[in-house]
């Protein structure tokens, strides 16, 4: 596994979820927007969306490891209890990175998910936890902006990450 590579998305995301978690803190009561009727009705709310975000971490973790799969529904739908999760979620994720034999990472895993079989390397899943991540913060800046919420971009080029960024 290129280290760089996946670091780069881990501090990128680590910045999403820093600035999701203060804008957040000042809307709190953007946790309660709805996801509209054209959804697959897992997600009634952003809250439900954060908190599924911190809990697919959490489970491809718990997959990879060969642990039973948490219950993440009890979490609260509430800003300080959703970020203290996505906390969790990620140290495990770190953790889960830092101590996975390197031999390994490219060993074809098989594993069930939403009723389907899924066979995949721990590189492809790791990626995966990460994209879909970021795919899903993509959703809540449309979502709160389509509510007349302003949100600061979130793009890669906006970030600090591999230097630069917004200049005042």
């Amino acid at each position: 596994m290129t280290s760089l590579d996946l670091a780069v998305l881990l501090d990128y995301t680590d910045w999403e979820r820093g600035t999701w978690r203060a804008w957040f803190g000042q809307y709190p009561h953007a946790l309660t927007i709805g996801t509209g009727h054209h959804g697959d009705g897992r997600f009634e709310a952003l809250g439900h969306v954060v908190r599924h975000i911190f809990s697919a971490e959490q489970r491809y973790v718990e997959r990879l490891a060969g642990r039973p799969l948490s219950d993440t529904s009890t979490i609260p739908v509430e800003v300080d209890a959703l970020f203290q999760f996505g906390r969790q979620s990620r140290e495990a994720l770190r953790q889960f990175i830092a101590a996975f034999p390197s031999g390994e990472w490219d060993d074809p895993r098989e594993f069930t998910l939403l009723d389907n079989r899924i066979r995949a390397t721990p590189r492809k899943v790791v990626i995966h936890v990460l994209m879909h991540e970021i795919r899903h913060w993509a959703q809540i800046a449309t979502a709160t902006r389509l509510q007349g919420l302003k949100v600061e971009p979130h793009d890669f080029l906006f970030s600090p990450i591999l230097g630069g960024g917004v200049q005042s």
